[in-house]
């Protein structure tokens, strides 16, 4: 089971639980009634002959019962807090170990622990649709023989920390002290549902920025092969000013910004790395070392003071205005950022001015400045399905709630490097002026103007600067009253079978509000055929199923049943981008969802997704609209 990013507001109340956040390998430990035991990572990879010293942690312990354990193996440093690099330097050792002669031989390295935080089976009995508090207080019964090697996280509940006096704010400050990874806060009612990510548990991680010295660069492979495909960095030692490595960093660039930075690293390339100590050689397979002459900004959710590196990271841009010389590796104490002041960030090769970065825009408090840092961090798959498209802005100056309106227009003041169209207005003598957002910093100042949502045509501007014929094909699918987006799934899946029929391949995404669509890529010669096209399929459908399905946009006609629009191939329509925010109580997002996802769709909260959840998706499955031009067909 996986969590949610809270958004940056620990839940509060006595219906919550909170728990230290555990920086290690997730693993689940199963216990057959004998005492043999299996350990598991959560992608299916066996942990057991690597942490031998784990599986026989039980023994008899239990008295025959079964018991399967979720938790994180974890190590500890001299001062004893966690200590993930220690982790994964055994790792290592423990690779190269097995590969060697002496494999057979028993691995005794640095010492590792379990720490559990739930139990979901015992004695015979699945405990996934117990309340956490009932599976939480089987798990702190559980005899423990030897807490050297297995060990509860400590849990606090809010009403204990109400009776101390205390808030979950206090806590998160212990943890914030602590260096501690961050605070998870959970349910206490919740179910455990595996493999789902979900509000039920929500994570509060301590996240810091760093400035960094670009060292070198492993190439791109795969999709983005020729390009720039992650930074090596470094730091001075404030100590004794030797430059070190500090890690990388291979997320938060768009392909355009992978293309520039290769071109710019390319003439300052060297054959020996610059580091006064040799990194690991593991972490720098097909490294191209450069010399150490540029500056650049990434987010990171934790310094291993051990090791010396950055975890979890994000790149956020060159800082032109920064000396290398300057550049040490992380503090003690990081800098907070001041509330309501202006910021000038690096954004690929532009400097912007963002302002009121700590204003709520939801209602739930997600502030603009997380807007910004979704946007800049969803760009490399974001920005390919708006190249070309002119974008229309659903702006939300005063956040959801406070007034919203389209925005067409460029507004005045916006930069002299926003490339833009000029076209006619639909039916109309006047023109407008659209944007253009293609690469990182226009869609920083786009989110920087409050624009939520993002809206664009099934066309894309050709080079004269005049519509192209359509490329895409899409169905939006509206449920009526007494309908969710669980039975526009069942219309969907009909959907993708007529479609294949046709020799189209139907990709799915969900609207981010009610509903969901589906897109197809085409080509065709007449404006005017998509719509056509969609219109019968849609009325086709209906007629199969009037009691479930309606073409007609009528509202009267759509209780109990799912609204199929056509109409959004109309070349004057536009639809919500994928990858786009929406204006709603929480910050849900426009996301690409796999087939089997919509044929399993059975729970209408599943398949909603916020930025932190789209966020750990694409991390995880990658741009699931990839594929989506390679499958182009001609429109019959």
């Amino acid at each position: 089971m996986l969590a949610t990013g809270d958004r940056g507001r620990i839940p509060a109340g006595p219906e919550w639980a909170y728990e230290y956040k555990v920086d290690g390998y997730r693993a689940c430990m199963r216990v057959a009634p004998g005492g043999a035991t299996v350990l598991t990572s959560r992608n299916g990879i066996d942990f057991t002959a690597e942490f031998a010293d784990l599986a026989g942690v039980f023994g008899d312990a239990l008295g025959g019962a079964d018991a399967v354990l979720d938790g994180e193996v974890v190590a500890y440093d001299e001062n004893g807090k966690v200590d993930f690099s220690a982790l994964q330097e055994r790792r290592g050792r423990y690779q190269s170990h097995r590969s060697s002669i002496r494999r057979d031989e028993p691995f005794d390295d640095v010492p590792v622990r379990f720490l559990a935080f739930d139990l979901l089976r015992y004695a015979g009995r699945s405990l996934l649709t117990a309340p956490y508090d009932e599976r939480r207080a089987l798990l702190e019964a559980l005899p423990l023989p030897d807490p050297y090697r297995i060990s509860v996280v400590r849990t606090f509940t809010w009403t204990e920390l109400d009776a101390d006096h205390r808030t979950p704010e206090n806590l998160l400050e212990h943890v914030a002290a602590t260096a501690r990874e961050g605070l998870m806060a959970k349910l206490r009612t919740g179910a455990y549902h595996p493999g789902r990510r979900t509000d039920l548990w929500r994570k509060h991680p301590l996240t810091h920025t760093t400035e960094v010295i670009i060292c070198g660069y492993r190439p791109g492979q795969g999709r983005i092969a020729g390009l720039m495909g992650g930074l090596l960095l470094g730091a001075h030692d404030p100590a004794t000013g030797d430059l070190v490595y500090l890690g990388d960093v291979g997320t938060g660039f768009t392909e355009a910004e992978r293309a520039r930075m290769k071109e710019r690293l390319a003439p300052l390339e060297r054959r020996r790395h610059p580091f006064a100590v040799a990194p690991p050689r593991e972490d720098v397979a097909r490294a191209q070392w450069v010399e150490p002459r540029l500056v650049g900004e990434v987010e990171y959710r934790q310094f291993t003071r051990g090791a010396g590196r950055v975890r979890h990271t994000a790149w956020r841009g060159l800082r032109e205005d920064r000396s290398p010389d300057e550049v040490l590796t992380p503090g003690a104490t990081d800098p907070q950022p001041v509330p309501g002041k202006k910021i000038t960030v690096q954004a690929g090769k532009r400097r912007l001015q963002l302002s009121n970065l700590d204003k709520p825009l939801y209602p739930d408090g997600f502030t603009k400045g997380e807007v910004i840092h979704y946007y800049s961090r969803i760009a490399d798959v974001l920005l390919p399905h708006l190249a070309g498209r002119p974008v229309t802005f659903l702006r939300y100056p005063d956040g959801v709630g406070g007034g919203q309106f389209f925005g067409k227009n460029v507004p005045s003041g916006a930069p002299s490097w926003l490339p833009t169209v000029t076209l006619p207005r639909h039916r109309s003598r006047e023109t407008v002026t659209y944007p253009l957002l293609d690469e990182l910093a226009a869609l920083v100042w786009a989110a920087n103007l409050a624009a939520l949502e993002l809206h664009v045509p099934q066309w894309t501007v050709n080079v004269e600067g005049e519509p192209a014929l359509p490329d895409l094909l899409v169905f939006d699918l509206d449920p009526g009253p007494g309908t969710t987006i669980v039975d526009c799934c069942r219309v969907a899946e009909r959907l993708h079978d007529a479609l294949a029929e046709d020799g189209l391949t139907a990709f799915a995404k969900t609207s981010g509000s009610k509903g969901m669509q589906l897109y197809a890529a085409i080509t065709t010669g007449d404006p005017g055929t998509p719509s056509a096209y969609a219109k019968a399929l849609a009325e086709r459908l209906a007629r199969e199923t009037p009691d479930t399905v309606t073409a007609v946009m009528a509202k009267a006609k759509r209780t109990g049943r799912v609204f199929i629009d056509w109409s959004q191939n109309n070349p004057a329509k536009t639809t919500i981008a994928p990858y786009s925010l929406r204006g709603r109580d929480l910050p849900t997002v426009s996301t690409p969802i796999t087939w089997d996802e919509v044929r399993a769709g059975t729970d209408a909260e599943a398949l909603v997704f916020t930025a932190d959840d789209v966020l750990d998706r694409v991390d995880e499955l990658g741009d699931l609209f990839a594929g989506l031009d390679t499958n182009r067909a001609p429109l019959p």
